[in-house]
């Protein structure tokens, strides 16, 4: 079967495309600087985040679900909006869009910083979401239409390489930030960021887009994608204190199910849909965007609630909590350039099943340390090293192999679905997670209840505010020898349901190595379809 995964040779898809910048000169590497600037920012803030959930749950009084949604807000807006930001970059022109996103990414941590409450708070992440639905995309297709074929792996290696950087000091900045001023200030400092980004970009980065595109932008199968993504979201979250069975519940899955099939109709309908189906005819683009789903569904599911394990279980700061996944950021860093090259030595395939396959061990260990574990070299320091190399092996190769599977006029495209499907992966694994997580958390909970010397009153008040996980609010009346073993039965639960998520991230990512296996061609047939598809036309869009 072949795959549309040649360079375009049609004399007006040449013109389309802005003069290809070789990786050495320095307009290619002013091209390189804002699209890993841009990039940062939407990295940085989603680490620094997941790190400041814990302090936000305390002093912003909000509960599991609100923490939950401080994320999903910002992730759906994300996932359902990055189609049409590389969509609108392909036809209006990828560094302005890019720079549009860069803008209103900055406004709305502004609003961030400055939000009175959890509600606003929520609201202002899900105008930065649509914020960062316009600039993601762009900053790889920025990368791809500025650099050869040749040396584009390399670039996104380097991209890859110091956005990591990036995710990793934001946890270990954001903590910091916490801990000396205020939780605001996570916030803030994706302004100063946002400037140096638009300065770069209106001074050094030309302008291309794609003089193909015809018709308008697909906002049919943006609002369908949103509604869709969000009606199932909505109801994972809420079932949590409703239950599966409530109307409201039940209404909330049939909406997004109906919205997301009219998704589908809608996108195979359109002339010029901001999801061309016809991409997926490819099964090496289709098995990579597979691949992402399983996968990033795995890191999402962890890296949600491993702030409250080391927080609020382990007695981390917040600052030792983000510098926890340091060895991430190292290895990333030091590896990445060397991945981004492994496609062209070994094909698409075996990067793309080994990554995968080590991933899933890191996140197996995740599920051996116990509630005060002590030593952080012997309990997650391995965890995280197993599960950093598997994905630095992954995440470039696989970058590179989507954006290598279609022609280069849609690189915005391929980069939009690709980055949609990490981020919906993301999405939905925070609430499926977060029902799996708090039913073993209940379950463990009560069972060690009924072996505590606690009343009935105070074990039904525990059981029925469980919600709230390890910030549970132990009853007033409670001795302090009783208070501390309660503390510890909570601490326990907590674990019994983390190891849950670590058990099912390490299914997932395994999984993903299948995927790869059966779908994503090796090199020798990858070789062999770019010789005959040079003979072929390009696959529709529709």
């Amino acid at each position: 079967m072949l795959s549309n995964t040649r360079q375009p040779c049609d004399e007006a898809v040449v013109r389309a495309q802005p003069e290809v910048t070789d990786y050495g000169q320095a307009a290619g590497r002013w091209v390189l600087a804002a699209a890993i600037l841009g990039s940062s920012i939407t990295f940085i803030d989603g680490t620094v985040v997941n790190v400041a959930l814990p302090v936000l749950q305390s002093e912003l009084g909000a509960s599991v679900a609100e923490a939950q949604w401080l994320v999903e807000s910002y992730a759906l807006m994300l996932a359902a909006l990055i189609l049409v930001g590389g969509s609108l970059g392909d036809r209006l022109g990828r560094r302005l869009v890019f720079s549009a996103g860069v803008l209103l990414f900055a406004l709305a941590s502004a609003g961030c910083g400055l939000a009175p409450n959890i509600t606003q708070l929520i609201v202002a992440r899900g105008v930065q979401g649509v914020g960062a639905a316009l600039l993601v995309p762009g900053s790889l297709a920025l990368i791809s239409a500025n650099f050869r074929k040749e040396r584009r792996g390399q670039a996104i290696g380097t991209w890859s390489g110091f956005t990591a950087i990036a995710a990793g000091i934001g946890p270990v900045l954001g903590g910091w930030l916490v801990e000396k001023f205020s939780w605001r200030w996570i916030f803030f400092i994706n302004i100063p960021l946002s400037v140096a980004v638009l300065l770069i970009a209106w001074l050094r980065v030309p302008e291309s887009r794609d003089e193909q595109t015809k018709g308008g932008v697909d906002w049919v199968g943006a609002v369908l994608a949103t509604v869709g993504l969000g009606g199932i979201v909505f109801g994972l979250i809420e079932s949590n204190t409703r239950g599966l069975t409530a109307p409201l519940v039940i209404a909330s899955f049939i909406t997004g199910i109906a919205a997301l099939t009219g998704f589908v109709f809608a996108e195979a309908r359109q002339e010029e849909p901001m999801m061309p189906l016809g991409l997926f005819r490819s099964p090496t683009f289709a098995g990579a965007n597979l691949l992402t789903l399983l996968l990033y569904a795995a890191l999402g599911g962890v890296l949600f609630f491993l702030p409250f394990n080391l927080i609020q279980v382990q007695g981390y700061t917040a600052t030792a909590a983000g510098a926890a996944l340091l060895p991430f950021v190292l290895t990333m860093f030091l590896l990445s350039r060397w991945s981004g090259g492994l496609v062209e030595r070994y094909g698409s395939k075996l990067p793309l099943v080994v990554g995968p396959l080590i991933a899933a061990a890191g996140f197996a260990l995740f599920a051996l340390p116990g509630a005060g574990v002590g030593s952080y070299w012997t309990s997650f320091f391995p965890a995280v090293v197993v599960m950093s190399v598997g994905m630095t092996v992954s995440v470039a190769p696989l970058t590179t192999t989507v954006m290598g599977a279609v022609e280069e006029r849609r690189a915005g495209v391929a980069s939009g679905i690709n980055n949609a499907v990490s981020r919906t992966a993301a999405l939905l694994a925070v609430a499926a997670f977060g029902i799996l997580m708090l039913n073993a958390f209940n379950n463990n909970l009560a069972e060690r209840l009924r072996a505590l010397p606690v009343s009935s009153e105070a074990r039904a008040q525990l059981v029925g505010r469980s919600g709230d996980l390890v910030n549970l609010k132990i009853p007033d009346g409670v001795s302090g020898e009783t208070q501390a073993v309660i503390r510890q039965a909570v601490r326990e639960s907590f674990v019994a349901g983390f190891r849950l998520v670590a058990y099912l991230a390490t299914g997932l990512a395994t999984a993903s190595a299948l995927a790869s296996w059966l779908l994503i061609a090796g090199k020798a047939r990858r070789e062999t379809e770019e010789r005959h598809s040079v003979m072929k036309e390009p696959l529709s869009g529709r």
